[in-house]
């Protein structure tokens, strides 16, 4: 399961130059495929067994052993592994097979591929790892691929930098996710996380303080990887790859490191409140200033891009109120949403000959109906149309949030709300009204070829039945028990649960939760109405970055946040950096170093005097030279 990806990594990587492009993309696309059906067959065992047990373990070698210390390369297949698994081989592989038609006329396509399947690699690595130093390694791995990904078409300079960008503010998360494995083993004695979590339970070491420390430096490596103020500003930027790639990393799987991280480090942010509080503000407020930036953007991926970002500060929400259940199912229905409408964006931009700009587009539904429908089913669900997978997700988010503090569940309900006012300008803009290209003839856009528009309609089917993996008490228990009863089941002592203290205790009447959830219906409502009379019935564009005023430029500058970065921390850098190219590499050591040559060449010349075949000089110096012989030894 773990090893097909890596095998088709190595075999596109070394061969696929002389293979034809369709092999590679067919190749690289089984290996996921069949990680995907073992998938399925490891979860079906474990979840099908009598009696049901805890975990698939698999040991392979010993990376490290030096005195004490001793970390083996091992995986562990449990609950929470099982459906993160599940979720990137299942998305993964229809990525895959959509990006063999999108990337089919790009020279490099077995390139894209060798890199798609070793993200694939790394990132089972990251959730199927027995401790914490093998998610260090598949953490760091997706890092490199993302890398390599966003950067694919590196001859454009701008891409190469949102590359850079991306590598060098998800290094600065890394550093607080490694300070802080320093501190679990310092404390514990272990990365494996059952003895870690054995010893947070039984409290060997209980000391709050350093719990709230771990707890910190996790979630600093955790805003790296999820794209959590201060370090968010990559994803967007992120953009510049090829669509695929931000379906699969930025979507579906990479982006989410984050929170899988915080879930499976439950029993350590159980004892510290204060850390879970920070988690749940900067969420809060990272989804709130992504969303309200998501409303004056016009690339139709840039759009998606900070919707990302604000999905993800729901999800944190979640975390800090204690709903870890909440953000696993978030995580869950936002897979299948949001993969679903970066695809179909770039099911767009395929057939609009590469265009981003939402103001360029209009009318498309009368060209391409399959990829309108499944972006509007997309749509939907992103923004909780009633009984979509969305819906439910956000409204367990909304439930937990209002119970822990109604003030974080008024602002997040805000986020929720912009959510829809800016999917649904960038879906009428893009969809309805008249078409505006005046590049690109009307007749020339056309619908997508098989091969993108399947994984579109796979998608769209799981946004709207994703919500039935954790239905709410008041339809039922959802499949199998629902989430709760996946991660926190103990089956008197048949298997042991992920979650291994309470969740926040959510306990409301039927009244309550109705009136939460007419407020939520009629935030959808409002956004709906409002968007739809603006932009399709009086037929409104929106207006292009340089035509902004007031809170608008604000918003289309995302908060001015980037230009405060290059002032603060890039300028400064570059600044250095010229400074000492110039003084200490170009005067002193390049000067030095050209001094010692040219001393050289100089002493050389003069000395090629001496010996220069004349015999003249010859019998001169050897005249001086008895004479200085004579006197030496007379004087």
């Amino acid at each position: 399961m773990i090893f097909l990806p890596l095998m088709g990594f190595v075999v596109n990587g070394i061969l696929g130059k002389w293979m034809p492009k369709s092999l590679s993309g067919w190749l690289g696309t089984a290996t996921v495929l069949g990680s995907f059906v073992l998938a399925v067959m490891n979860f079906m065992e474990l979840s099908g067994g009598t009696p049901e047990i805890a975990s698939i373990n698999t040991k392979l070698f010993t990376f490290l052993s030096v005195g004490d210390f001793h970390v083996d390369f091992a995986f562990q297949f449990d609950r929470l592994s099982a459906v993160m698994t599940l979720i990137i081989t299942g998305i993964g592989t229809l990525i895959h097979m959509y990006s063999i038609a999108y990337m089919h006329d790009d020279d490099g396509l077995y390139k894209f591929f060798a890199y798609l399947n070793l993200f694939i690699f790394n990132m089972l690595v990251l959730v199927l790892g027995s401790n914490y130093l093998m998610l260090f390694f598949g953490w760091e791995g997706v890092g490199l691929c993302s890398y390599l990904l966003i950067g694919f078409w590196y001859k454009n300079v701008d891409f190469g930098k949102a590359a850079r960008k991306a590598f060098v503010m998800n290094r600065i998360g890394d550093l607080g996710l490694l300070m802080g494995l320093f501190l679990i083993y310092d404390t514990y004695g272990s990365f494996e996380y059952q003895e870690v979590f054995r010893q947070v339970f039984i409290g060997t070491a209980d000391s709050t303080a350093v719990n709230t420390a771990i707890a910190l430096l996790l979630f600093i490596g955790a805003m790296g990887k999820s794209a959590q103020i201060p370090l968010y500003t990559w994803l967007p930027d992120a953009m510049a790859g090829p669509t695929p790639v931000s379906a699969l990393i930025h979507a579906a799987t990479m982006v989410t490191a984050g929170i899988y991280l915080v879930i499976r480090s439950e029993a350590i942010y159980a004892l510290s409140p204060f850390a879970r509080e920070i988690v749940m503000w900067i969420g809060l407020a990272t989804s709130i200033m992504a969303a309200l930036i998501g409303l004056k953007q016009n690339d139709i991926k840039k759009v998606l891009a900070y919707s990302t970002v604000s999905q993800l500060g729901l999800m944190f929400i979640a975390l800090g109120c204690g709903a870890y259940t909440a953000a696993l199912f978030h995580v869950i229905t936002h897979a299948f949403f949001k993969a679903l409408l970066f695809l179909g964006s770039g099911s767009v931009i395929h057939g609009m000959h590469h265009e981003q700009d939402i103001r360029e587009m209009g009318g498309l539904r009368k060209k391409m109906p399959i990829t309108y429908l499944t972006f509007l089913i997309g749509t939907l669900a992103i923004t909780g149309f009633p009984f979509l997978s969305g819906f439910f997700s956000k409204d367990e988010i909304l439930v937990s949030a209002f119970t822990h503090n109604p003030l974080v569940f008024g602002l997040a309900l805000i986020s929720a709300g912009i959510t829809g006012f800016y999917m649904f300008r960038m879906f009428f803009v893009t969809f309805h009204g008249t078409y505006r290209n005046h590049h690109h003839p009307f007749e020339k856009v056309h619908e997508s070829p098989l091969l993108m528009t399947l994984p579109l309609l796979v998608l769209a089917v799981l946004s709207v039945v994703g919500g039935a993996v954790n239905l709410p008490h008041y339809l039922g228990e959802g499949i199998s028990g629902g989430l709760h009863h996946l991660l926190s089941y103990d089956g008197g002592g048949k298997f042991s649960p992920i979650l291994m203290y309470p969740e926040h205790v959510i306990e409301l009447s039927h009244t309550a939760e109705i009136g939460l959830l007419a407020m939520a219906v009629s935030v959808f409502v409002i956004a709906f109405l409002y968007t739809r009379n603006k932009y399709v019935v009086k037929g409104a564009v929106p207006e292009a970055d340089a035509d902004q005023q007031g809170m608008g430029k604000v918003l289309s500058n995302k908060f001015y946040v980037d230009e405060a970065y290059d002032v603060a921390f890039v300028a400064p850098l570059e600044g250095a950096s010229d400074t000492l190219t110039h003084y200490v590499d170009e005067k002193a050591i390049k000067s030095a170093v050209d001094g010692v040559g040219k001393g050289g060449f100089g002493l050389s010349k003069m000395l090629s005097k001496i010996q220069n075949g004349n015999i003249e000089y010859y019998l001169v110096y050897m005249v001086i030279g008895i004479a200085l012989l004579l006197a030496f030894n007379l004087f």
